[in-house]
């Protein structure tokens, strides 16, 4: 939005691409018109400030739709209810919605990549991916299991009070303590696939994935054991 100097400058501007020269008569007048230029700036402004105050009301999840297109796309790697199924792929059930929206509307513009979700999310329209989304979201996650005893106290060690050293911040400052993650912005961890986790963290560090800056700079001062550790 301009303000009313703007607004002037731009006149002024337009002048010059007309290749009409701004003499000092036309400096008078433009500034005899500020008055004019100033309050329509201003109801400009402040109609624009209605319209931005008044909330778009997003469209209602359809949670059968939901169903039936996971079952139909999804099921074959993420089981019929995103649970447990192979560890290379993630668990989606419980995840937050507009986490699941964002990671399929990345993977569908190339933004996160994929060669299997790239093909599976091209054809989906925003209302699939909105139902999809939360029809995973809507299902109860559930606990998952440390398996290399010896590493697990690193990874919880790194996970609550990160690395001071590297310049690490703590995960649960955005992951939550419990790894339920934070709404909208970060994804729930807890009970996710150890395998899956590691792929992802070493991803992030070698730059092969690229949609979270945050996640880039902070992978990529971990070490393997680190990560393995963190995702165990």
């Amino acid at each position: 939005m301009l303000d009313s100097w703007g607004i002037v400058e731009s006149l002024e501007a337009v002048l010059t691409l007309l290749n009409a020269p701004i003499t000092p008569t036309d400096q008078i007048m433009l500034m005899r018109f500020y008055p004019l230029i100033a309050a329509v700036a201003m109801t400009a402004s402040l109609s624009g400030l209605a319209y931005a105050a008044e909330p778009t009301k997003a469209a209602k999840p359809d949670l059968a739709a939901g169903e039936a297109k996971a079952t139909q796309v999804c099921a074959a790697c993420h089981a019929a209810d995103g649970s447990r199924g192979l560890t290379a792929n993630p668990i989606l059930q419980g995840q937050h919605p507009q986490y699941l929206a964002k990671q399929l509307e990345d993977f569908k513009s190339g933004k996160r990549k994929n060669a299997v979700m790239t093909g599976m999310a091209a054809p989906l329209s925003e209302a699939d991916i909105r139902n999809v989304s939360a029809f995973y979201a809507g299902k109860k996650a559930k606990d998952g299991f440390a398996t290399n005893k010896d590493l697990v106290g690193l990874g919880e060690k790194i996970y609550r009070g990160g690395i001071a050293a590297k310049g690490v911040p703590a995960c649960a400052g955005c992951h939550s303590p419990n790894g339920a993650g934070i709404p909208a912005q970060y994804p729930r961890l807890g009970g996710q696939h150890a395998e899956y986790t590691k792929t992802q963290l070493t991803a992030f560090r070698q730059g092969e994935r690229h949609n979270s800056a945050p996640m880039v700079t902070i992978a990529a001062n971990l070490s393997d054991k680190e990560i393995t550790a963190l995702a165990d």
